[in-house]
C-alpha cells in the first residue's frame, strides 16, 4: 500500500506545472480576450453616449448659416433711349449672407419619450454586461475544472499502472518459483495492456482540455495550479430552495434585461402616439446681409449696402394627416409591448427552472462527495486486505487487480464529483443572479500554494 501510495505521489508531482496560474490571473486575462465580454463592453459604453444624445435633443440647437456669391448682371433694353437713360450695362455686384438661429423645444413629448428610452437602454446594457460577466467566469473556472479533472486522471492512470506493473511482476515471480499458474500472469498482462489505452486516451483528453482553458484566456500552455488534497466541500448556504428562487427574481441579469425592454416597448407606444400631437419650440435668429456692388434692382447704381434682420418667436407644429401611418405605428408598437410582456414571463419561468435545476444538483453533487469518500476509505481497505489474502493464498491475481481498479475508479470519480460540486456552486449562483468575480477568490484560496 506505501509503495501505491508512493506511485501516486510521484504521478502527482510529474503532472505539477512548474509555473503555475490561478484562477484569478486567468480571470484577469480571458476579460482582456473573449470576444464575448468585451463585446457586451463596448455596448455598454456606446450606450452611455447614445443617452447623452438623446438628453442633447431636449436642448437648445444653434446654428450658423453663411454663404457669398458675386453676380454678373448684363442689362439690355429692348429700345434704347438715352434721354430716359435706358442704356445697356454690365455690371458685378457681391452678395455675402450670415445667418444665426436657435430653437429650443418647449413641448415635445416624443424626444422626451426617447430620452426615457435611452436611460432604460443603458440600464439594459449594464445587465447585459453582467450576464457576459458570469458567462465568462462560468466558461472559465469549467475549463480550469477540466483540465485539473483530466490531470487527476492521468495521475490516477500512471499509478494505477505502476501498481499493475508491480503486481505483473509478482505474478511472474510466482509463477517461475512454481507458487502460481500461468493465468495469474496473463491477466496482470491484460489488465496492463488495457491500462496503456486508457492512459493514451487521457492524455490526448488532457491536452484537449488545455486547448479549451487556452483559448478562454488567450494565452498558450496554460498550467492551472491544482486543488489542495485539504480543500473541503462547503455545505449549502442559504439551505432554502425556496431562497434561492426568490433572489433570481430580483437577482438575475436577464430577467432585468426583459424587464427594461418592457420598458422601453412601453415608452415607443408613448413615442408613436405623440405623433398625433402638437409640438411647439422657441425660435430666435439674426441675419444679416452685405451687398457690395448694389443688388440686381439698383439698376447702374453701384452703392453698396447691408441690412441686419432679427426675429424671435415660437413655432407651433400641429400633425393633421399622414396616411394612417401614425395609427398604424401605435398598433405595431402595442404588439411589441405584448411581445416584451410574455418575453419576461419567459425569463422568469426560465430563471426560476435553471435555479431549481441548479441547487438539486448541487445538492446531490454534495451527496455524492460523502459518499464517494466513504466509498474510498471501503475501496482502500479492500485493496489492503486482497493484497494480504493474495500473499498468503487466499486470494487470486485478478482479485487483487479487481481491487486495484476500484480504488483508482473511486479516486477519479471522487475527484470528478469535487470539481462538480466547486461548478454547481458557480451554476446556482449564476441561475439566480448573484455570480460575482469576487467568487472566484473563494475558489482561489483552495487551490494549492
Amino acid at each position: 500500500m506505501k509503495r501505491i501510495l508512493w506511485a501516486i505521489t510521484l504521478a502527482l508531482v510529474s503532472a505539477s506545472p512548474v509555473s503555475a496560474q490561478n484562477l484569478v490571473s486567468l480571470y484577469d486575462a480571458a476579460k482582456n480576450f473573449d470576444a464575448s465580454y468585451l463585446s457586451a463592453s463596448a455596448q455598454y459604453r456606446a450606450n452611455r453616449f447614445k443617452a447623452d444624445q438623446a438628453w442633447g435633443a431636449l436642448l437648445p440647437s444653434i446654428n450658423f448659416v453663411a454663404n457669398s456669391a458675386h453676380t454678373l448682371t448684363d442689362y439690355t433694353p429692348d429700345t434704347i433711349s438715352t434721354s430716359q437713360n435706358v442704356v445697356p450695362y454690365q455690371r458685378w455686384y457681391g452678395t455675402h449672407v450670415g445667418t444665426f438661429s436657435a430653437i429650443q423645444p418647449l413641448y415635445r413629448p416624443g424626444f422626451y419619450d426617447l430620452y426615457l428610452q435611452s436611460r432604460s437602454q443603458l440600464a439594459q446594457s449594464v445587465a447585459q454586461l453582467v450576464a457576459a460577466e458570469q458567462d465568462l467566469i462560468l466558461r472559465l473556472s469549467q475549463a480550469y475544472f477540466d483540465v485539473l479533472a483530466s490531470q487527476d486522471s492521468l495521475a490516477s492512470i500512471r499509478a494505477q499502472k505502476s501498481a499493475i506493473t508491480e503486481q505483473f511482476a509478482s505474478a511472474k515471480r510466482n509463477f517461475e518459483v512454481g507458487s502460481a499458474t500461468i493465468t495469474d500472469t496473463q491477466e496482470a498482462q491484460a489488465r496492463l495492456d488495457l491500462i496503456q489505452a486508457q492512459e493514451i486516451a487521457v492524455e490526448n483528453d488532457q491536452r484537449v482540455k488545455k486547448l479549451a482553458l487556452d483559448q478562454v484566456v488567450g494565452q498558450s500552455n496554460t498550467q492551472p495550479v491544482a486543488l489542495a488534497l485539504s480543500a473541503a466541500i462547503e455545505s449549502l448556504t442559504p439551505n432554502n430552495l425556496e431562497s434561492w428562487v426568490n433572489t433570481s427574481l430580483e437577482a438575475s441579469p436577464n430577467i432585468q434585461i426583459a424587464q427594461l425592454a418592457l420598458e422601453i416597448a412601453t415608452l415607443e407606444v408613448d413615442r408613436a402616439k405623440s405623433a398625433h400631437l402638437p409640438t411647439l419650440d422657441l425660435a430666435a435668429s439674426m441675419g444679416g446681409t452685405r451687398n457690395v456692388g448694389g443688388t440686381s434692382n439698383s439698376g447702374t447704381s453701384s452703392l453698396s449696402s447691408h441690412v441686419l434682420n432679427k426675429s424671435i418667436g415660437v413655432v407651433l407644429n400641429v400633425p393633421l394627416f399622414a396616411g394612417f401611418t401614425t395609427t398604424n405605428r401605435v398598433r405595431e408598437t402595442a404588439e411589441l409591448m405584448d411581445k416584451a410582456h410574455h418575453d419576461l414571463d419567459f425569463a422568469k419561468r426560465a430563471a426560476t427552472q435553471s435555479t431549481r435545476a441548479a441547487y438539486l444538483n448541487l445538492l446531490s453533487g454534495i451527496g455524492q462527495v460523502g459518499a464517494l469518500k466513504a466509498a474510498l476509505n471501503s475501496s482502500q481497505l479492500a485493496l489492503e486486505s486482497n493484497l494480504l489474502g493474495y500473499r498468503v493464498g487466499v486470494r487470486i491475481n485478478i482479485d487483487v487487480l479487481n481491487a486495484q481498479s476500484q480504488l483508482y475508479q473511486t479516486q477519479r470519480d471522487l475527484a470528478t464529483a469535487k470539481y462538480s460540486v466547486l461548478m454547481g456552486q458557480l451554476k446556482l449562483k449564476q441561475a439566480n443572479g448573484t455570480l460575482e468575480p469576487k467568487d472566484l477568490l473563494a475558489l482561489n484560496n483552495m487551490l494549492a500554494p
